[in-house]
């Protein structure tokens, strides 16, 4: 097979970019592809050249793969990789690409399908003498069989789409009166991801680690592995933190994993770069008899970073080397494993406001240097609400992980994104905890810690200080109010001290007086473009402004109008016109970035309207509720 000389990426934002520069370095034209909401995009901006391929969204543009291919031959493409998501793990699009006579850049569309079926794989898994997650994988879908199978594990139960990932069409099942509705919603949420709503059911394991391994197989019957990789700080089963090697794994357990991986692998005939997903009972430690599989992604992960720092090797360079025909470039000896490493996935979301997505225009971008950083996008980029909300990766290695933790907690707490909101700051605070450091985790370690590592801390004095010296500042310089109101600038005496300077400004509505800090370390300021002062500190962003937000109407949907947070689809109506509902109760659940968000009630109502129905596109701000408020008994 010839060797790869011009390759369209399949994909877009940050894995598009982290493509292109081995493209790059191998001396390999690239190509983008694009939708109409990516024609400025960062990834289009690095190709050599790009290709439209259609409407914002995705199920007209980056899933749709006659596009694709069409692009790739008006671009003379000779191959085709495929990124992660979108059509990374379509055994169809991979048939149609390698019939087009363009190289595939991913394993052989045979090994997409052995794996793309949960049941399927696992009953392939036993065979090849793999060990499984205990539970039900059978065919059989019927309602009462699946209580009964349900009930014959035992609860808490795990209920899994069979054609899922990314945590689509997973729910967690704690008593057997919650069954049927914890069913209906996973074959629901699993039927609008992956247009299947067969489940399995699994044992729920009480202190599951999420542990995987990096494999690699060519044309010529070799599969190796590059170590684990310990991915067990999640949220909502979506990953957030990553590392390798695993904490707390002794030669043992590594070998029984890694060479229960390379039999998966080898089970499939595999080629390309896979990961093998384990589930570890984490109750008493690693032990080798307590790890077993859950799935195989057969595709390049979104973590890979952490393994090529902890083997010093590309991994997109041996893609495409064995998609080119060669044979893997080190034997299973030939591989070692030096230092830590840890990855965060740096988020437009808000964690303050229930990690809501956060859309907008990057006017500050601003990342840590001495980080290794894959970034989706640049200052002055928008995120666009059409797609996944991970911007960036922000990855490190270290001799040890303690250090590597310490070093990456440091590279979070100095990110600066404006005006979208990131979860820096959470991010930092989950590499700062005493359990995290201590290797004392499971996959319900962020779920356990929350609120605290979701809410954003007070300011502290020294970014007080900050804002208040640039209020002062901006008022000196004309930028500010010509006669400063009296709440703005407040010049004390006191006997026998020098004069005080405070400045009253409103942080969340909420007036807060900021004064000068004699010794305070510096903080990084901006004056945004609606005159807030915007102080960064420890990943957060603190908007001061010098003026009370205003109080024309009840911003909690007082005026009974319950509205889009976001643009997006709405994914389900829970509630019908002339239902009484009580505060808190979810009256539709809005998908936007991938994600599912609950809109409940914000009082005790009667629903008077429901403007949209389920599968409907709304726009940021659209009135989907108008409620009348129940009266007072009191």
């Amino acid at each position: 097979m010839a060797s790869v000389t011009s390759l369209l990426v399949a994909n877009r934002g940050e894995i598009a970019r982290r493509v292109f520069a081995t493209a790059r370095r191998m001396g390999i034209r690239t190509v983008a592809v694009h939708s109409q909401a990516d024609a400025g995009a960062a990834h289009v901006r690095d190709a050599d050249t790009a290709v439209l391929i259609g409407p914002a969204a995705a199920s007209e543009s980056y899933l749709v793969g006659e596009r694709i291919i069409a692009a790739a031959r008006e671009a003379g493409a000779d191959a085709i990789h495929p990124g992660y998501g979108f059509l990374s793990e379509n055994a169809d699009f991979a048939d149609a690409v390698i019939a087009a006579g363009i190289t595939w850049v991913g394993p052989p569309p045979a090994a997409i399908r052995a794996m793309g079926l949960k049941d399927a794989a696992k009953a392939l898994m036993i065979q090849a003498g793999v060990p499984v997650t205990p539970g039900y994988l059978g065919e059989n879908q019927d309602e009462a069989l699946l209580v009964r199978e349900a009930g014959k594990i035992g609860y808490p139960v795990l209920i899994k789409a069979v054609a899922g990932g990314g945590g689509k069409g997973m729910r967690r099942i704690d008593r057997a009166e919650d069954f049927l509705a914890g069913l209906s919603a996973a074959k629901r949420e699993a039927r609008a991801s992956f247009g299947d709503d067969r489940v399995l059911l699994e044992t729920w394991v009480t202190r599951p680690r999420h542990i995987e391994v990096q494999v690699f197989g060519d044309g010529h019957g070799n599969v190796v592995h590059l170590f684990e990789r310990d991915c067990s700080l999640q949220r909502r089963h979506q990953k957030v933190i990553e590392e390798a090697p695993a904490p707390g794994m002794d030669a043992a357990t590594r070998e029984a994993v890694t060479g229960a991986a390379v039999r998966a692998a080898k089970a499939v005939g595999y080629q390309g770069a896979g990961t093998v997903e384990f589930i570890a009972d984490a109750s008493q430690g690693l032990k080798p008899d307590r790890v077993w599989f859950m799935e195989m992604n057969t595709r390049l992960q979104v973590e890979h970073p952490v393994t090529e720092m902890v083997t010093g090797l590309d991994l997109v360079e041996w893609q495409l080397r064995v998609a080119a025909g060669e044979p893997l470039p080190l034997t299973q000896d030939e591989i070692t494993l030096a230092g830590h490493a840890v990855e965060a996935r740096l988020y437009a979301e808000n964690p303050a406001s229930g990690f809501l997505p956060s859309t907008g225009v990057l006017e500050h971008f601003q990342l840590p240097d001495g980080v290794r950083a894959d970034a989706g996008v640049e200052e002055g980029d928008r995120i666009s609400p059409y797609y996944d909300p991970m911007i960036a990766k922000l990855i490190v290695h270290a001799p040890t992980r303690e250090q590597a933790i310490a070093d990456l907690a440091e590279a979070c707490d100095s990110v600066e994104v404006w005006p979208v909101r990131t979860n820096a700051g959470f991010l930092a605070r989950c590499l700062e905890d005493p359990g995290f450091i201590a290797g004392d985790m499971d996959t319900g370690f962020i779920e356990r810690g929350l609120p605290g590592l979701a809410n954003r801390p007070e300011p502290s004095a020294a970014a007080l200080a900050a804002a208040c010296a640039a209020s002062m500042l901006a008022g000196d310089s004309g930028l500010a109010e010509e006669d400063p109101s009296p709440w703005r600038e407040l010049a004390g005496f006191r006997l026998n001290a020098p004069p005080q300077t405070a400045v009253r400004l409103f942080l969340d509505g909420q007036a807060v007086l900021a004064a000068p800090a004699p010794g305070a370390a510096p903080r990084s300021v901006l004056l945004d473009e609606t005159g807030q002062i915007v102080v960064f500190e420890h990943g957060e962003a603190f908007a001061f402004a010098d003026h009370p937000p205003s109080a024309d109407r009840d911003e909690t949907a007082g005026d009974g109008l319950v509205r889009a947070p976001m643009p997006g689809r709405v994914a389900g109506v829970a509630v019908k016109t002339g239902d009484a509902v009580g505060k808190g109760q979810l009256l539709m659940t809005l998908e936007a970035m991938k994600m599912e968000h609950a809109l409940t009630a914000p009082f005790d109502a009667t629903v008077d309207e429901l403007p949209v129905a389920a599968g409907d596109q709304v726009a940021e701000g659209a009135v989907l509720a108008k409620l009348t408020a129940e009266p007072r008994s009191d």
